[in-house]
């Protein structure tokens, strides 16, 4: 199959030998490979430079990063391999929150009914981006950029005009709130470190989303959408609500991240989450997510994740300014970049079998 998931009958390249055919394909079957390799190299960097990021602690502070990050980068990335953009998942987390501390604190509703009338106001959003996206045809970049200034106008100055402020604190004393504690902050001690409840969230999303993507027609759907939409409509694959249900996993996945934050302080700080939401794009991306579509992997986003959190911490821990940090994550997303250039080349010119 070649990368626009069509038959090849083409013969092989010329000086593309057997072994270094197979050795291509192996690669390129394997998004998460230049991930790997980056943690290795961050790993070892900063382990040298700030021994203490490998202690329990330093371990746990950069899972606990990885984690939210991870979380919305494997949705982004499910997203980037469909060939669409979500950049109004950093404001869904913020607005999500903020329903939830409104419906807690203002309406006096216990905790779980908020959690679940947030989340369907999470998922509203990402049918209305998806909707929006299949039937104009508009870029799914601007569309979700538009989105995500709606929604920052709206919960921000929503919640001032109901609160008197975009904070709400106090939620701790809700009813079922303790069972909610449990399912989305509970943490562990080992040693030095504390390890919290959103590693294990994490882990479990990109379990599934792996086995979604690689195991599943609707997997099969995502990537025949992201590398040939015109020929995948021809064959009867179902692009629309392929594009729909993902923009609704980005959205629940921003919902989780809203609400993770949220229990873990007993309340939300409204702010702006277009940042947040190019993170989760640049953690994708160096997990070997071609921004093109068509290619891509939850595992390479989940590794990003790791990566994004290793360079954090480690500058951090290090004692640099944390303007290094940025200049740092700029040489990372520029290698993926090139290094996903180099394998656009090769996904068109290498046969798939």
């Amino acid at each position: 199959m070649t990368a626009d998931g069509l038959p090849s009958f083409r013969p092989h390249p010329a000086g593309l030998t057997p072994a270094r055919r197979r050795l291509v394909d192996r690669a390129l079957a394997r998004p998460s490979l230049a991930a790997f390799a980056g943690l290795a190299v961050v790993v070892a960097f900063f382990g040298a430079q700030a021994p203490e990021l490998l202690t329990t602690g330093g371990l746990a502070s950069v899972l606990d990063a990885a984690a939210l990050l991870g979380i919305g980068g494997v949705a982004v990335a499910l997203l980037l391999v469909s060939g669409q953009f979500d950049l109004s998942i950093g404001m869904v987390a913020v607005g999500s929150a903020l329903v939830t501390g409104l419906l807690i604190g203002q309406a006096g509703w216990s905790a779980w009914p908020a959690l679940v009338a947030s989340l369907a106001a999470a998922l509203a959003v990402g049918v209305v981006n998806g909707l929006i996206v299949v039937r104009s045809g508009l870029p799914s970049f601007l569309v979700t950029l538009a989105t995500f200034l709606v929604l920052q106008g709206v919960a921000l100055a929503g919640t001032r005009a109901i609160t008197g402020s975009v904070r709400i604190e106090g939620l701790g004393s809700a009813p079922d709130w303790s069972s909610v504690t449990a399912v989305f902050g509970s943490t562990v001690q080992v040693g030095d470190g504390r390890f919290r409840i959103a590693l294990l969230w994490w882990l479990v999303l990109t379990a599934v989303a792996s086995w979604v993507l690689w195991r599943t027609r609707f997997g099969n759907a995502v990537f025949a959408v992201g590398g040939a939409r015109q020929a995948a409509q021809e064959l009867g694959v179902p692009d629309r609500r392929t594009t729909i249900v993902l923009f609704c996993c980005t959205a629940a996945a921003g919902w989780l991240i809203g609400t993770l934050g949220l229990v873990r302080i007993g309340g939300v700080q409204g702010g702006p989450g277009l940042g947040t939401a190019i993170e989760f794009v640049v953690v994708a991306v160096i997990g070997g997510c071609l921004l093109t579509g068509g290619y891509g992997s939850a595992v390479g986003a989940a590794v990003g994740a790791l990566v994004y959190a290793v360079a954090r911490q480690g500058v951090v821990l290090a004692g640099w300014d944390a303007r290094w940090f940025e200049a740092f994550l700029g040489v990372l997303l520029l290698v993926a970049l090139l290094t996903n250039g180099v394998v656009r080349s090769r996904l068109r010119a290498v046969p798939r079998w």
